[in-house]
This record gives C-alpha cells, structure tokens and sequence, in this order.
C-alpha cells in the first residue's frame, strides 16, 4: 500500500502531469507524420528525461508511446498512408469510410478504439504479467518460426480479389526482405552490385514509398481533379464522438478479441504493433458475418486494427518487468532509460522496486485518459485536413515522406530507393495487386529467416518444429488459417457468381 500511494503522489504531481500530457500531445504528432515512429519520437524523449526522476521519465516516455500508437491513425485515415507500421491494416476500412464522407466517424472510431484496447491491456498487465512473461520467454527459435509462418498466412486473407495476385504480392515482400547484409554472418547478398543495397531496402522506406508515394502518384494520375481542388477526403468536419464510443462498445467481442491478441503479440519479444494489427484486423475479418466488407470501410476493421495495435503497449511491458526482456524496441529504450537511473531490470524488479511498477501501471491508465482528451478536441483540428485541396496536400504530404525518409539514416540513397519502391508500389496497385501482404512479407521475412537459422545452428533436426509442442500448435493454426481462407474465397467466388447470374 505504502508503494502505491508513493506511485500515486508521484504521478499525479502537477510537474509529471505537464510532462505527461507534453508527451502524449508529442507522440500524436510525430504518428501522424508518415516516416516519423513512435521509436523515433521515444528516442529523441530520451534524452529530456535523464534529470527527471526514474519514475517522471518513464511515465513521459509511456505517455509519447501511447500517443504515438493512436497518433498513426490521423494520416492512415485521412490521406491513406499509415504514419506508422502499427497503423497498416487501420487504413483499410478508415480510409474508405473517410473517402465516403465519414472522417470524423473514421478517425472517432480509431480514437475510442484505441483508448480501450489501451486499458484493456493495462488490466491485463496488471493481472496477468508473471505467467505471460515465463511462457513469452520458454518461446525458442522453433517456436518463433513457427509463429511467423502462422502470420504469414494471414496474406491469403488480405489477398483481395485473387489468391494468386496476393500471394505474389507476399513473395514479393519476402524477397525485398532478403536484400541486404546477412542477418546471421552479416555478409551481404543480394546487392546486384549496388552500394546503396548493402544494407538491405529500409523498413521504412519501403513503407513510406509502398503506401504513400503511390498512393500520392494515385492521387494526381487524374490531373484535373487536382487543379480543381477536390479533397482527398470529403464530409462535415463536426462528428459526434461520443456517438461513437457506444457503436464501439456495441462490439465488445471484437473490441475484446482484437485487445487480447494485442497484449499476446505485445509480450512476445520482438513482435510489436506492427504484427498485431494485422492479426487483429485478421481474425475480425473471418469472424465476421459480412467478411466482403472488410476494405470497404467497415468499422469493424478500424476497431480491431487500433484495438490491437494500442493494445501492444501494455503486453509489451510484460516480459520487461517481469523478467527484464523487451518486448519491442520501445520497451528496450525504457529499459536504458531505467538502467541510466541505476535501476536493473528483471526478476526482482517488482520486489525491489514496487513503487516504480505501480506507478507504470498508473502512467498507462492516465496517458491513455490523456489521449483520448487531446484526440477529441483536436478533432476539428484533424479533420480539416480533409478540407484541404489535393493541389497543396500532395506535394505537403510528399516532403513530408521524404524528409522522414532522409531522417532514418541522414543518408540520400535511401531518397532514390524511396522513388523506385514508389514507382513499384504505383504499378502494383495499377495492376490490381494488393500492397499488404507485400509489406507483411517485408516485415514478418527477416524474423523468419534468422530464427528458422537460429533454430537449425542450434540442432539440425527438422523435426523438432513438429515434435516441440507450441510450435506444432502454430504450425497446424497456419494450416487451418489456409484452409479457412481458401474455403472462404472459393464461397465468395460462388456468391458473387451467383448475384451475377441472377443480375443478369
């Protein structure tokens, strides 16, 4: 008692709140700028802290990452560009909904969404941290293999309207994964003779020129809808949120269901929002009665996507305070800050330090409170993007992506590669192939490659991936998420064989 009501005295001291609510309002901003991360934004918070106390820097830092994880929306919903890798799957549905004249229900949606699927995971962290963070860490190289291929068979559900075209989008995304030095003896392949791809495509990069240069290159393929000055989006800047929190609440399986896989993901080391929104958004999408509306601008979409992704805050503290792994690579900037402070984390963490541990439990249920506020009175500030002409939008947005591009390695080969994977992003999506089971492929291949490696140096039987349990379980789950997609296509196929048939 006496740890809680010190964690209480220093997280509500009016010095910790100003920093607090400077911080979320910071994370916001930076999400919303495509190319500019969340760890982007934690790192340059971590330096401010280093003459807070421990407890002060980590409750500003969580109170960005909050921010940061709900901030991805704003772009992914208004120009249809995620401004983070946890906000990919948000703008399927959002962005739709907003083209058809709902932005404020799309970006209201996302908002509420991710405000529960934030405390949802903060009770869950409170309850359930120890036993997630000893099964997270028992995970080996097999089973973490074997988890990545159950996640890359979410590319036959986000195939579109051809299997075949979706799952070369996915091959393609694996094979621009393998560009670059070698994850395990770092010598390089791949390269064609090319300095500037010794170091493999950038994550981000390949984000920014996939989503958003060809998505701007789409935008002005019609050049007379620019110089008109027609809008990305179109509909009235005045929404009721509050509205919307109910029809959020009206979908409690959904909303539920997307925060527990959020807070699951979250606690496995080294996945991160970035996978968990498209899980979410996966397993919403086949639970559904209406799976055909799904990329449509269904809200179903954007609540399990936001759910989930802000859900990975929570689950991502598990394995670090319980046993002093990071979950992502902003729970591994937390850890640093703490260790600068002369704070050691792990095990004993919580015995030795119980106020600091309530008092993160604390910072994550004020900071996601804090989100909500700012998100909902800057709504009329967010929406107003929508108003703004494609003719000063396009070329805004495009310096946008290309100064965040620069930023990631201050290096000018990465403007040049961003160009091309734009170009290639336009004429895939010209083609009618669909760009996320590419950028699935980019981020789900390097983790397979090095544990499938790993799992192989460390013994070179095969069979181990099917005679150690959980990773036989994630190994069958991929097998029947295949079938259950096929079996799906081929029903739609049928049903939309059969309207056209009555049709005509």
């Amino acid at each position: 008692m006496d740890s809680l009501l010190s964690a209480l005295s220093q997280i509500f001291a009016l010095s910790t709140l100003t920093f607090m609510l400077v911080g979320t309002v910071a994370g916001i901003i930076a999400a919303a700028i495509p190319g500019f991360t969340v760890t982007m934004a934690i790192v340059l918070t971590l330096p401010l802290t280093f003459n807070m106390d421990p407890l002060q820097g980590v409750a500003v830092m969580l109170s960005v990452y909050v921010g940061g994880l709900t901030g991805g929306l704003i772009s992914a919903a208004l120009l249809g560009i995620p401004g983070t890798p946890s906000s990919v799957a948000t703008t399927f549905d959002a962005f739709p909904m907003a083209r058809k004249g709902d932005p404020g229900r799309a970006l209201s949606l996302g908002v509420w969404a991710s405000f529960f699927g934030t405390l949802i995971s903060t009770a869950v962290l409170v309850v359930a941290a120890p036993p997630l963070a000893i099964f997270a860490v028992k995970l080996g190289p097999w089973e973490y293999f074997s988890l990545i291929v159950f996640a890359l068979t979410i590319v036959a559900s986000l195939v579109g309207a051809s299997v075949l075209r979706g799952l070369l989008a996915g091959l393609i995304g694996l094979a621009i994964s393998t560009v670059g030095a070698d994850p395990i003896l770092g010598r390089p392949r791949f390269d064609f003779g090319f300095e500037m791809l010794e170091t493999g495509l950038p994550f981000l990069v390949v984000l920014i020129g996939i989503f958003a240069i060809s998505q701007l290159l789409s935008e002005v393929e019609d050049a007379r809808t620019v110089r008109s000055g027609a809008s990305l989006v179109t509909g009235a800047i005045d929404f009721k949120t509050f509205k919307v929190m109910k029809e959020v609440l009206m979908s409690p399986v959904n909303l539920a269901r997307s925060s527990v896989i959020g807070v699951l993901i979250g606690a496995l080391p080294g996945a991160g929002g970035s996978i968990s929104n498209l899980v979410a958004y996966d397993q919403a999408k086949r639970a559904s009665k209406t799976p055909e509306k799904f990329g449509n601008g269904t809200p179903d979409g954007v609540i399990a996507s936001e759910s989930g992704n802000s859900a990975t805050a929570g689950g991502g503290l598990i394995p670090l305070i319980g046993l002093g792994i990071p979950g992502s690579a902003v729970d591994a900037i937390l850890m640093a800050s703490l260790m600068v402070h002369g704070i050691s984390v792990g095990p004993r963490l919580v015995l030795d330090h119980s106020d600091l541990v309530y008092g993160m439990f604390i910072a994550m249920a004020v900071a996601s409170f804090m989100m909500l506020i700012v998100s909902v009175l800057s709504m009329r500030l967010f929406l107003r993007v929508a108003a703004v002409p494609k003719w000063l939008i396009v070329p805004t947005v495009l310096v946008c992506c290309v100064v965040g591009a620069f930023a990631l390695n201050n290096r000018v080969t990465d403007l040049y590669l961003l160009g091309f994977v734009g170009l290639v992003g336009y004429a895939l999506r010209s083609l009618g192939y669909p760009l996320a089971p590419l950028v699935l492929g980019v981020i789900l291949g390097p983790i397979a490659e090095t544990n499938l490696r790993r799992a192989l140096m460390t013994d070179g039987d095969p069979t181990l991936f099917l005679t150690r349990p959980i990773s036989l379980i994630f190994l069958i789950a991929a097998v029947l998420a295949i079938a259950w997609a096929v079996r799906n296509h081929i029903k739609t196929n049928k049903k939309n064989g059969k309207n056209a048939q009555d049709a005509s």
